[in-house]
């Protein structure tokens, strides 16, 4: 969770100390699907995640990480250790602040916060993106951000830090030069 920060801070504090901003696989946009948001989640998603936490919070999490990571049946673009990783990251935080950060991400609108981005923004954003879906997020913060380019990653899941890490690195490198 780091777009949603980024959105807050710029419309609490303003751009004057930061030249340029990257938003890559963020929930800026508003994930929550209502009359306002067509392309959004639908609530019960997150209500299910919330009840699967508090039934058995160990297995939500390493089931999660797999999606957040595009793991499937035929396909599994990071290691053992990377969803490892995730799973120790994840156990870490308390059972409450896992339950909120689903409230914290799912269901925070960000589009307000658009107009705070008056610098160079690069939206970077995978199509295949199960987490955090493309279309209510990624392409609504490059749609109501002035100025904003979007880069699509095609078929990369949310986790593309681990998925497409020498492509994201080259893309970062080139707009932030």
């Amino acid at each position: 969770m780091g777009g949603g920060e980024i959105a807050r801070y710029l419309s609490r504090h303003g751009a004057s100390k930061i030249s340029k901003a990257v938003l890559v696989a963020s929930v800026a946009g508003y994930l929550l699907k209502d009359e306002t948001n067509p392309d959004g989640v639908d609530g019960s998603v997150f209500e299910g995640m919330k009840a699967d936490i508090r039934k058995d919070r160990f297995a939500f999490l390493q089931s999660f990480a797999k999606t957040f990571y595009g793991v499937g049946l035929v396909t599994s673009p990071v290691s053992q250790g990377v969803l490892d990783w995730s799973f120790v990251l994840g156990v870490m935080a308390s059972p409450k602040a896992t339950i909120d950060c689903v409230d914290a991400f799912g269901k925070t609108d960000f589009r307000p916060d658009f107009a705070a981005f008056t610098i160079p923004t690069l939206v970077i954003h995978g199509t295949g993106d199960k987490t955090v879906p493309i279309d209510p997020t990624g392409r609504a913060a490059a749609k109501g951000i002035a100025g904003a380019r979007l880069v699509e990653y095609d078929g990369e899941p949310h986790g593309l830090f681990a998925t497409a890490p020498d492509r994201l690195n080259r893309d970062l490198i080139e707009f932030l030069a």
